[in-house]
């Protein structure tokens, strides 16, 4: 690994850079992305954001957005990039097996890789490492490298802190979560000091959503929440035919699980969603129940403790049925 203040003279001079991040993109990805980006471009360098695949209408407000490659959809000019990249910013993920196909191409790239992360156990793929669990969001992150590492505060503007104010407001759940620590108000503070509007940015990325999706939220939430008073625990499960029977788009299903977990007494929500070759899970959590365990250890995937994610190639029936064997094994730690 070598040492990250190296990289202020790797970066003195113009490079060819990739900056990446995980699949189906949220807003701490995209903001940090394109935060990244706005920064980069400042000093000079060739700079290109590319994503696995698509990500939610209320991001693409985002200053930057228009200059996106999307993997799935350029996939050779996105291999071609990565394969004549200087230097490859790793984002808002820990392995490369996380960026699909594309992780082939950035673990076979002669580029120097950075990791800008917060998530638990990186793979090692990087010669350059920013990574805490500490850190709330990599928004938070790509601000300690701009100002901290790179020592360029004075050249944070309207478009880099609008950025990287979204991945933060995002990952802390509009600043609600125990992540949101005193030197992240301090961070956010900053933000809005260069220019990022806070009430307008919330109303982009909260307040945008079509009338589908609302239907949808209320078909969720009306028919397909079930609550388990015994675990205390709720579980939504959605099948590919009500997706495309609401017409949702990439986003949509975004933050339906907290509203499973904002039920009183409710320490645990599993959103099970059926997609067209996968089933995937959202787990979120309360206190100090381990939502990243359950999804490390039966469905493939991990996360924060509170925050996690996975996945089953399993039929949706057999994903929801092995929540009546999961969950008695942590019935003390879900009913203390």
């Amino acid at each position: 690994m070598l040492e990250l203040a190296s990289l202020k003279e790797f970066l003195a001079e113009p490079k060819h850079i990739v900056i990446t991040t995980h699949p189906k993109p949220d807003g701490d990805a995209m903001g940090s992305s394109l935060g990244l980006y706005n920064y980069l471009i400042l000093n000079g360098h060739q700079v290109n954001v590319i994503t696995p695949t698509d990500y939610p209408t209320f991001l693409q407000w985002l200053p930057g957005n228009s200059d996106v490659i999307i993997y799935t959809e350029k996939p050779e000019q996105s291999q071609q990039l990565v394969e004549s990249a200087d230097l490859i910013f790793c984002l808002d993920f820990n392995s490369l097996v996380r960026i699909n196909e594309m992780g082939h191409y950035v673990r076979n790239s002669k580029a120097k890789k950075v990791l800008i992360d917060h998530h638990l156990e990186p793979e090692g793929f990087e010669d350059y490492r920013l990574w805490t669990t500490g850190a709330c969001a990599t928004a938070q992150l790509v601000y300690e490298f701009i100002v901290n590492v790179m020592g360029d505060r004075h050249l944070l503007n309207k478009d880099i802190a609008s950025c990287l104010y979204t991945g933060i407001m995002t990952d802390t759940g509009s600043f609600r979560f125990r992540s949101t620590t005193s030197n992240v108000h301090r961070i956010v503070a900053d933000l809005i000091d260069c220019g990022a509007d806070n009430t307008l940015i919330h109303q982009l990325v909260y307040d945008d959503f079509s009338e589908n999706r609302l239907r949808f939220l209320g078909h969720c939430l009306l028919n397909k929440l079930e609550v388990l008073n015994e675990y205390n625990s709720a579980i939504i499960v959605i099948t590919k035919q009500e997706l495309e029977e609401y017409k949702i788009s990439t986003g949509d299903t975004e933050g339906i699980v907290n509203y499973a977990l904002s039920i009183t007494g409710i320490r645990l929500a599993i959103l099970i969603i059926e997609r067209q070759d996968v089933v995937k899970l959202s787990i979120r959590s309360t206190g100090d129940f381990p939502a990243n365990e359950i999804c490390k250890k039966y469905f493939n995937g991990g996360g924060h403790r509170n925050a996690a994610g996975g996945f089953s190639n399993e039929k949706i029936e057999t994903v929801r049925e092995k929540f009546d064997l999961i969950l008695p094994e942590y019935r003390s730690q879900l009913t203390q």
